[in-house]
């Protein structure tokens, strides 16, 4: 685990679990390798929202609906970012397997409603072989993420 995100999370009380699994690179990999059900598993997708790089945070089998998260986010754009765009930001983690702490780099955080019904979530922990899984409700405190409706089925 990143040690930026656990002395984060140490230095604040939060009870979590690091959970160790063999190298998978999809949510869905990801959350069967695990164990963890799919709607429990947050994925963290970089966006851009006119021009400004965000956190979009959502279930693992959901894709993000782009015309949705502009439009209930009040924007005029809203697209994927680019690894150009992003890469040098998260240098402690792996591309692709950023933990949803948006504030630990500087970038606001949207979570798809469907998230937030969870008591607890599972996320990358800047590796494609560890997960952190907390309690959502400590998640929200320390991240304070913009809850929208953004998710849509594949």
């Amino acid at each position: 685990m990143i040690r930026q995100l656990r002395e984060f999370l140490d230095s604040h009380g939060i009870q979590y679990v690091v959970i160790s699994h063999s190298p998978a690179f999809t949510a869905q990999q990801i959350a069967a390798s695990a164990h963890i059900p799919g709607k429990e598993l947050a994925k963290t997708v970089v966006v851009t929202l006119d021009g400004k790089t965000v956190l979009a945070v959502l279930p693992a089998s959901p894709k993000v609906d782009f015309d949705l998260l502009r439009e209930t986010a009040g924007a005029q754009r809203a697209e994927l970012a680019s690894e150009g765009e992003f890469r040098g930001r998260f240098p402690d983690c792996d591309l692709g397997a950023m933990p949803p702490f948006g504030n630990l780099y500087g970038l606001d955080v949207y979570v798809a409603d469907s998230l937030a019904e969870d008591e607890e979530i599972a996320f990358n922990a800047g590796s494609f072989t560890e997960l952190v899984r907390m309690g959502y409700r400590d998640f929200e405190q320390l991240v304070r993420p913009k809850v929208l409706r953004f998710g849509t089925r594949l």
